[in-house]
This record gives C-alpha cells, structure tokens and sequence, in this order.
C-alpha cells in the first residue's frame, strides 16, 4: 500500500456524520507525536521519489548513448516505479541456516518428477534434438527448468524493468544492476516484449529458466522458429537457450553430473571438498563404492567426495560437470538437487541413504560458532552467520584437534563440545 493511500484511509479526519474524527480522540501530545511522524515519512517519501527520478534520468541518457530509440526511452521511463519491496528483499537474510535435508526435501519431490516424466514426453523430439546438438540430456533440462520455475507454474512476480532501476538506483550493486538494467532495455527493444509482460524476480530473473538480462541477451536461442526468443511464452525457447547456456558454461558431453556413494568406515573426511579432487581409480583404490555398493569403476576422470549434510549423511562424488551446475547457481544443494532430480526423471530411484535430521540452527548459532572459533585461534574470518569454505575449514581442524570426525559440518556434537548455548533450541 502506498503510503498515500494509507494516509487517506487510515489518519483521514474525515468521519461519518455524527462521528468524531480518529484525531479527536487522541492526546494533544499523541497526536504531535503522529502528525511529525508522518510528515517525516512524507518528507522521506518525496526524497526517495526525487532522487529515485533523478536516478532514472540519468539511466535514460546512458540508454540513449547505447543507441535505445527515443522512442523506447519515451515509453519505458517515465512509467518506471520505485519498488520498496525489492530493498527490503535485497537487504534480508534469513533467520534460520538451510541445512541439506531441509533444502533437498524441498526440491527434490515426487510432483517434480512426475511432472518432469511428463514434460519429457511432451517435448520428447526438441529434447533429443539438443542433447545431440548440444550434449545435456534431456532429463538435465528438465531438472534446471523443474527447480527454477515448477516447469514455467511460477516465473515470479515482480516487474523486471521497476526491480532492475529500482536495485540500478541503490548504492549497494548499483554497478551490476545498471548494467542489467540498460541490457533488460535493449532485450524488450530488440525481442519486441511489453514492458508489462516482463514479469520475474525481484532480482531480475526472468522466464522459465530465471535467465538474467545479460545471460537471455548473450544464450538465449529461438527454439520455436518464430523468429522471436520469448522465455515467458515459449517452452521451446526457454530449453533451447538453457541448452545452450548449459553448453557454453562447459557442459562436457557424456558425463554425468556425479552420484551418490558409499565411503568405507575408514575414510578420512579431511580428504573431502573441492580441493582434494582424485582420479575415480584413486577413490576406487581408496574403496569407494557406488550406493548400491557395488564398484565405483576406474579412470582418469577427477572427482571430490561432498558431504552436505556431515558424516551421518549421504555422501556423494562429483564430476567435472557438477561444477557446471553451479556455473548456473553456485551452490552444492542445488546442484546435487538438480544432479538427483535429473536421475529420478530419467528412472532412477533417487539417493538411497537416510536424511539425518538436522537442526534448523538459527544464524545467531552459526555467529556464535564462529566466534568460538576465532577465539580458539581457529580462523574463519568474520562471524557473519554463514557457512561458507572458511568456516567449513575452521570447523574442520578444529575437529582435528580434539580428535573427532573431521568432516567440516558443524554438527550438534561440535555445538555441544564449543559450549555453544543455541538460540534455535530456545525458540523452538
């Protein structure tokens, strides 16, 4: 609601007849209190209107110098609004960690499956048609285009163009995203889309695939043959350019993504993670086996053993085009997501070890690990209540230290033994 509009319908001092206003009612020093706050929110309104005017002024002549017609410019700008909702998205974190099970759970669902079986044999013929082309499987489509928009059921809801200006505007990535803004302009000149049509996420992803304005202009192919490339209207379009995409990020022909395995009762976890890649001969000889036990095979293709969700948890191996995978979304829940979905698609039974049930450790837990750790001389940088490399390192040596499972995740074992006091267990 805009602020407004809220002004008028609820401080309005307009009342039904016989009906004091809400104002009388109140306090002489309430009712001061009120009226400088809302002519506070109004002065900061109005400010945020200028500069956001100023802001998208000055786009305008940076469109115009990159040859947007006037035309367009004429079109486009003066209609672009601020979107409050998109900082306020922008500046979020979440209060709970995503633990794996909690994530994979999620995504990894019988209706995606099912509905990726279905969408296989819809476009069965184009399916194949790019695998040869371009060498992704059909059932790798299918698992990007599944977990992204639900099979096109939900491209976001956001006006694109007012979220791009809006993050262009912002201090924060304003580089960035004035580069994907003046690039979303030419894509809706040159495609012939209607701004109003261009409806995606609040960051700016955009159609079945949530291809961002640079990727859409530089890998997004006609795959209709109507002679216009629409990610929003067209399904053809929209696997023909991840196709494409997915190719020129490096997708290596007759390789899988990875798969889930077996670890031997030995096995040093210190070895685990991307920097400790071995040939599949290294991680056969070291006894590795496929989940269902059997050999993993020899090679000289290079693979790293993930463990997401620690050592009570599956544990998988990924080839070279796991990294691919997260090329499109750098992330190792989504690309073993993706990787597992692809394999349920295809036929497979998907992973066959049990989820562990994890804590949702709310960020202050993950701030208060890190803290520990430092203070303990183990290093993972400053506490910001994410598990990245660094903290996964530092967890890592210090389970070395005291002789437990080395396997970097920070198990309710390591919280306990850090004397970690978790504010999740309190709130839950």
């Amino acid at each position: 609601m805009r602020l407004a509009s809220f002004k008028s319908s609820f401080f309005s001092t307009r009342s039904p007849k016989g009906a004091k206003s809400y104002a009388s009612f109140l306090r002489p020093s309430l009712r001061t209190s009120m009226a400088l706050l809302l002519a506070g929110a109004t002065m900061n309104s109005a400010l945020a209107n200028e500069q956001f005017a100023s802001c998208t002024a000055a786009l305008a002549d940076k469109a115009k110098q990159e040859g947007v017609s006037q035309q367009t410019i004429d079109d486009v700008f003066p209609r672009l609004v601020h979107q409050d909702r998109v900082i306020e998205l922008d500046r979020s974190q979440p209060e709970f960690v995503q633990t794996f099970p909690g994530y994979f759970s999620k995504r990894v669902t019988d209706w995606r499956t099912e509905k990726g079986k279905e969408m296989y044999a819809k476009h069965d013929k184009l399916l194949h048609k790019l695998s040869e082309k371009y060498g992704v499987p059909p059932h790798y489509l299918l698992a990007f285009w599944g977990l992204e928009t639900n099979f096109g059921s939900y491209k976001g809801k956001m006006p694109v163009l007012d979220s791009l200006a809006t993050l262009a505007c912002d201090k924060r990535r304003s580089t960035y995203f004035t580069q994907e803004f003046l690039v979303a302009v030419k894509l809706m000149e040159r495609e012939k889309l209607q701004k109003e049509d261009m409806i995606g996420s609040w960051a700016g992803a955009m159609g079945h695939t949530q291809f961002m304005p640079s990727a859409y202009t530089h890998y997004a192919i006609d795959g209709d043959g109507d002679g216009q490339i629409n990610l929003w209207a067209s399904e053809e379009d929209a696997l023909s350019s991840a196709a494409n995409f997915l190719a020129n990020l490096g997708w290596e022909r007759s390789f899988r993504w990875g798969r889930e395995v077996q670890l031997p009762e030995n096995f040093d976890y210190q070895e685990s993670g991307y920097k400790n890649r071995k040939s599949l001969s290294e991680w056969h000889a070291q006894g590795v086996k496929k989940a269902d036990g059997s050999e993993l095979g020899e090679g000289d293709t290079t693979a790293y053993v993930i463990v997401p969700a620690g050592h009570n948890g599956p544990a998988f191996i990924a080839y070279k085009n796991f990294r691919v995978i997260m090329r499109w979304n750098n992330s190792e829940f989504y690309a073993i997501a993706v990787g597992v979905l692809a394999d349920r698609i295809a036929g497979a039974s998907g992973i066959k070890a049990t989820l562990p049930d994890l804590p949702a450790y709310n960020r202050k837990d993950i701030i208060a690990l890190q803290s520990k750790l430092n203070d303990l001389g183990f290093d993972v940088g400053k506490p910001d209540g994410i598990i990245g490399p660094a903290t996964r390192e530092g967890i890592r040596n210090y389970q070395i230290s005291n002789n437990m499972i080395a396997d970097g995740f920070p198990g309710l074992e390591v919280m306990a033994a850090l004397n970690i006091d978790l504010a999740s267990k309190a709130n839950s």
